[in-house]
C-alpha cells in the first residue's frame, strides 16, 4: 500500500495582493500638514485652525488609517506604524478641536490648555525623532521628511509652551517644507516612465561600513 505524500499548499497563491497604499497616505498627510502649516504661518491672515478639522478628521485621519492597515497586510511595518500613528494624530488633533469632545473646556485658562498641547506636540516629536533614526539608511528625502516634522513639532511645542505666536509661525515654515516633501515621497512612489515625462529618482543615503 502506498502511502501518500502530504500536499504542500502556497498559500502566497492564494493571498489578496494590495497596490502600494504608501503613496495615499503621504499624500493625506501632506495636504493635511500644507494646510494647518499655513494657518500656523498666519497666511492670508487666517488664525483660526477650524478649516483644518474636515482634513484632520478625513483625510489625514481615515484615508491615512486606511493606508497605513493596507502597508500593514503588505507586510511594510514602518510603513504601516508610520501612516497609522500619525492617522491618530490628525483625527485626535480634530477631537481638541471640536467643541462637543470638551477637551479645552476641561482647562482652566488658555495658558494651561497651551501647556497641555505643549505637551502632546513634545510627545510627537519624541515619537517622530524615533522613526527619523531609522530612516538613516533609506533615501535623502525619506530622511529629510521625518527630521524636518520632528523640527516642526519641536517649534510648534516650544511655541505653544513659551506661547510665542513667532516660534508658532515658524514651525508652520517647517512644516510647509516638511508637507512638499511627503508630496514629493509620494510622486516619487507613483512616477514612472508609462504615466509621466517627470520621472524623479530616490537618492540613497551612503550606507558606512557596510560590505
Amino acid at each position: 500500500m502506498v502511502k501518500d505524500e502530504p500536499h504542500h499548499i502556497n498559500y502566497d497563491d492564494h493571498r489578496i495582493h494590495f497596490g502600494n497604499a504608501g503613496p495615499m497616505g503621504l499624500s493625506a498627510f501632506a495636504l493635511t500638514t500644507f494646510v494647518l502649516s499655513l494657518v500656523n504661518c498666519q497666511a492670508r491672515s487666517v488664525k483660526t485652525s477650524n478649516i483644518v478639522i474636515g482634513l484632520a478628521a478625513f483625510y489625514g485621519g481615515l484615508v491615512q488609517l486606511l493606508a497605513g492597515m493596507w502597508e500593514l497586510i503588505n507586510d511594510h511595518t514602518f510603513n504601516a506604524l508610520a501612516l497609522s500613528s500619525y492617522a491618530g494624530f490628525w483625527m485626535s488633533f480634530a477631537a481638541i478641536s471640536i467643541p462637543w469632545f470638551h477637551i479645552a473646556d476641561a482647562y482652566a485658562s488658555e495658558t494651561e490648555l497651551n501647556q497641555a498641547i505643549g505637551l502632546y506636540l513634545l510627545g510627537w516629536m519624541i515619537f517622530t525623532y524615533g522613526l527619523c533614526l531609522v530612516t538613516i539608511k533609506s533615501t535623502v528625502m525619506f530622511f529629510g521628511l521625518f527630521f524636518m516634522l520632528g523640527n516642526t513639532f519641536l517649534l510648534l511645542a516650544i511655541g505653544s509652551f513659551a506661547e510665542s505666536a513667532s516660534t508658532t509661525k515658524a514651525g508652520g515654515v517647517v512644516g510647509v517644507i516638511t508637507a512638499f516633501i511627503a508630496w514629493y515621497v509620494a510622486y516619487a512612489g507613483v512616477s514612472n516612465r508609462s504615466n509621466s515625462y517627470l520621472v524623479v529618482k530616490p537618492i540613497p543615503i551612503p550606507v558606512f561600513g557596510h560590505n
